[in-house]
């Protein structure tokens, strides 16, 4: 009780010693100016030259109005707020950025209550900031309206879909209840620096939308604090907020950002953030840096206090922030989830923070395996001796935990020799934690595509081998696991391969289980460009002949060594499947496949696999084969052929009537599944849509 009362004392006594030191923390440089009106404005931000780092951190003070208004001229925006971290998170993370919130203007087209039919769009390209993907959401008011962000990374699009009855419906709206009815809201990815948009009919998705339409992004923040319903066309500017680093800005070149996109790296820059532990104050970016918050009232009292308590303290802390961790990344759902399947559940462990800082050597940067969209994928080593791979989530957002709870769930009740292994999870760190058997080989899709001496040439045997493993594990999860499972996300690059080049399917973040009679599940439309089902894609309606559909993808990128997408073909043959079909209605099947199947693929196996390939992709999902019917395929060809000679000439493949992917219109209205976000989709898609 004693040592409570102590320490009650002494974080009082701490807290009141902060509050005064942080009213005398200087935030800018000596002799310069730190507000303009309410506004503070930390270094690196200023207003005179010798007062700021760089043109791109000028502030201009204004009196407009009768008041003093700040601008940051290097983008010509007005200045709403300015913080070194964000000041709603309640953790300390080393990537935690800058934000600085600003008033952006709305984009509209073919409003007449507007001086010209189309306004708006932002650039800010080659600067240090970017739009926060956490903070800032893309909203679109308008009837019939299919709303698009332009000008981002070519391979993904973001927009969301709003009706409504009356046009005049769309004149008062509350936007935090932007649900599909005359508005919509979705997210952003990260690395955002141009902001545009184009407008699209719901009912003609090619055709250009002549309604007057509305499309913004706005501060999440200021969305859900403000409950007014709004009249749009009113409405000049809205909060937003960007992200900004002040060192090692490096700017790089269209290929280089090409690259880095494609592998998780920041868009613009590499980033590096700086900020002050609890228990110091200051600016970070100042030459006096972060000091110890020290006061003379008490100090000799809290500094003998603080130091025999130290380590009680901090062990408390620890376990109270990792009680917190676990609870913020979804320890608890993903303990009702498990005990709720415990029956089915495989033997996963939990494995505690310090065991795989230890592995990883503090998930030291020469230890990354690879990145991609939900996160960084680390090479490891456990005290028993085990090789493992860590994936760490990217963020803490609610999609991001989704995906990973998802995957740990559907894994847990998996156990077959072509799926990966999930070997347990960490949940009581910053962001969650995953532990898999580690498959040395790399991706398939390296090994079709990146052939070098790390990835040497496949032959015949080994791709017909692969397929056949792969259609084994697809016809597990959707006849043989306790309850059907559609992997959702099947491509080249979830295909590892292990020592012996053996096939093992991974990343099951997207995956859904269903119940034994159900066909289809409904959801947002999200899949990987030319290897996503059209049949899916016009009806949000997800099957297991959807996975089939993404296997005929892996089995013709096998066979001609091409890529899913490739802007090296005509604009009608961008997409692969499209190629294949024209090509075996052209009788030119000989001619687009890989070389080295070619030199010494068997001659009606490659037959054989070719029109097997072209049934998986038919564009109605019931002709398609089911996976258990392809294994079959796939075993016999093997078995049937495996005496005969390679071709020197070849016998093309008969057609089938089949219309290409193309010939299916690019957007249909979708059903949405419940308890995701309504009318929005992320989709990794083409740049183009005419």
């Amino acid at each position: 009780m004693a040592v409570q009362v102590v320490m009650r004392i002494t974080f009082l006594l701490l807290l009141t010693t902060y509050e005064l030191a942080e009213a005398a923390a200087p935030i800018a440089k000596p002799n310069c100016s730190d507000s303009c009106g309410d506004i503070y404005i930390p270094y690196p931000f200023g207003k005179t030259t010798e007062c700021y780092l760089n043109y791109w951190f000028k502030i201009v003070c204004n009196e407009t109005g009768g008041s003093l208004k700040a601008f940051l001229p290097s983008i010509g925006m007005e200045v709403l707020e300015i913080h070194l971290t964000d000041p709603y998170n309640n953790y300390y993370f080393w990537n935690d950025p800058g934000l600085i919130r600003l008033n952006v203007p709305i984009i509209s087209s073919n409003c007449k209550s507007l001086s010209s039919g189309n306004i708006g769009g932002v650039d800010i390209s080659g600067s240090p900031f970017y739009f926060s993907s956490y903070r800032d959401k893309f909203i679109s008011v308008g009837c019939d309206n299919l709303a698009l962000m332009t000008s981002i990374d070519p391979m993904v699009v973001v927009g969301c879909k709003s009706n409504c009855t009356d046009k005049s419906m769309i004149e008062d709206i509350k936007l935090k209840n932007c649900l599909g009815r005359k508005c919509c809201i979705t997210t952003i990815p990260s690395g955002i620096q141009v902001l545009n948009a184009s407008f699209r009919s719901i009912k003609e998705e090619n055709k250009v939308s002549e309604e007057c339409k509305y499309a913004f992004l706005a501060d999440d923040k200021w969305l859900s604090s403000e409950d007014i319903t709004y009249k749009v066309q009113s409405l000049e500017y809205v909060p937003v907020v960007l992200e900004w680093t002040a060192s090692e800005f490096i700017t790089v070149d269209s290929d280089e950002l090409r690259r880095r996109n494609s592998e998780g790296y920041p868009t613009l820059y590499e980033t590096k953030y700086y900020y002050c532990l609890k228990g110091y104050q200051g600016n970070p970016y100042l030459p006096t840096g972060c000091q110890v918050i020290c006061s003379s009232l008490g100090a000799l009292f809290l500094f003998t206090i603080t130091w025999c308590l130290y380590k009680i303290i901090k062990k408390r802390n620890q376990i109270k922030l990792k009680k917190k961790f676990f609870k913020r990344n979804g320890g608890l759902l993903l303990q009702q989830q498990l005990s709720s399947n415990d029956n089915n559940v495989q033997k996963t462990k939990l494995f505690n923070s310090k065991e795989l800082e230890n592995a990883t050597d503090h998930f030291n940067k020469n230890r990354i395996l690879g990145k991609g969209g939900q996160g960084t994928v680390y090479k490891g080593m456990l005290v028993d001796g085990r090789i493992v791979a860590i994936k760490k989530c990217n963020t803490v957002d609610k999609g991001n935990l989704e995906q990973f709870i998802n995957e740990i769930i559907i894994l847990s009740q998996i156990n077959h020799r072509n799926v990966v292994k999930l070997l347990g999870w960490c949940l009581e760190t910053e962001v969650p934690l995953l532990v898999y058997e580690f498959i040395p080989n790399g991706t398939l899709f390296q090994y079709i595509h990146e052939v070098n001496e790390d990835f040497p040439l496949l032959t015949w045997d080994m791709r017909l081998r692969i397929a056949t493993e792969v259609a084994g594990s697809l016809s597990y999860l959707h006849s043989a696991a306790s309850l059907p499972i559609y992997h959702r996300d099947i491509k080249s690059s979830n295909i590892l391969l292990d020592d012996k080049y053996k096939a093992k399917v991974a990343d099951f973040g997207t995956s859904r289980s269903v119940a034994i009679d159900q066909t289809h599940v409904t959801t947002l439309v999200y899949g990987t460009f030319g290897y996503l089902d059209p049949e899916y894609f016009q009806t949000s309606q997800f099957t297991e002949k959807s996975d089939v559909y993404s296997f005929g993808v892996v089995l013709i990128e096998l066979l001609t060594g091409e890529k899913p997408v490739s802007s090296t073909r005509s604009q009608e043959d961008r997409n692969l499947s499209t190629y294949f079909i024209h090509s075996i209605k052209e009788n030119r099947l000989f001619d687009i496949l890989d070389t080295q199947v070619r030199k010494d693929g068997n001659k009606h196996e490659v037959m054989a696999i070719a029109n097997l390939a072209k049934r998986c992709l038919h564009l109605n999902g019931k002709k398609r084969p089911t996976m258990t019917e392809i294994v079959m395929g796939l075993e016999g060809v093997q078995k049937v052929y495996s005496d005969q000679p390679n071709f020197e000439e070849f016998d093309y493949v008969r057609n089938e009537e089949m219309g290409p992917w193309n010939d299916i219109p690019i957007l249909s209205s979708s059903s949405l599944e419940i308890g995701e976000p309504s009318s929005s989709f992320v989709l990794p898609l083409l740049s183009h849509f005419d």
